[in-house]
């Protein structure tokens, strides 16, 4: 494998990086707000099935009468 120099290396990256193809602010807040739904609906589930296992462990070990 051949080694770069330093300045070839950033002439290589700051070409690359010109190659990317960045989102829009729309894009960004669209994505953002779907990911924080999504974790608020998540938690909510979690939290349910988590309430639902823990009454079963407390019936089984009788602990919750």
């Amino acid at each position: 494998m051949a080694k770069t120099s330093p300045g070839a290396f950033v002439r290589q990256v700051r070409q690359e990086v010109k190659k990317v193809t960045w989102p829009t602010r729309k894009e960004v807040v669209t994505t953002s707000i779907m990911v924080f739904v999504m974790v608020f609906i998540m938690s909510l589930f979690f939290l349910g099935v988590d309430s639902v296992l823990s009454g079963i462990v407390q019936l089984i070990l009788g602990i919750g009468e």
